[in-house]
């Protein structure tokens, strides 16, 4: 069998291997076996292959993969909308109960409805909401 078919067979393995385990290290070997596949094909001899394949395997292990890493440890996306009130802080404006109410939150006035339906918030009372349902916030009363 020729060495290049070889490096082939030993590159599709690692990139199969690299889909399983999702490290970015294999697939940046499977590259380098790609590489020297190629160099072998073009007819290096066997001892420059492994040249190949380590000067390969090396850059991009070492200057690829922690790019390739960063890009996968993104920091949490920014919610927007009724996802980004989530959280916060909202003051009741008429009683809320666990039928309906009204509170507002970052000055705009929603409905409400106590998360809890035992619940009665007297009006001016501090509330977070924990929940957007539709046009309506869930809240719970803050300690």
């Amino acid at each position: 069998m020729d060495p290049w078919l070889i490096w082939l067979f030993l590159a599709a393995a690692l990139a199969v291997a690299e889909i399983l385990t999702l490290t970015a290290a294999l697939g940046m070997l499977s590259a380098a076996a790609l590489f020297t596949a190629g160099a072998a094909a073009v007819g290096l001899p066997l001892p420059f292959q492994f040249v190949v394949f380590a000067v390969v395997a090396t850059v991009s292990v070492v200057f690829v993969r922690p790019v390739a890493v960063r890009h996968l440890q993104r920091p949490p996306r920014e919610r927007f909308g009724v996802e980004a009130l989530v959280g916060r802080a909202a003051y009741v404006v008429s009683e809320v109960t666990g039928v309906g109410g009204r509170v507002r939150i970052d000055g705009e006035e929603w409905t409400a409805r106590a998360y809890d339906a035992s619940l009665v918030i007297p009006p001016g009372a501090a509330v977070d909401v924990i929940e957007i349902s539709g046009a309506t916030a869930l809240v719970y009363p803050r300690d």
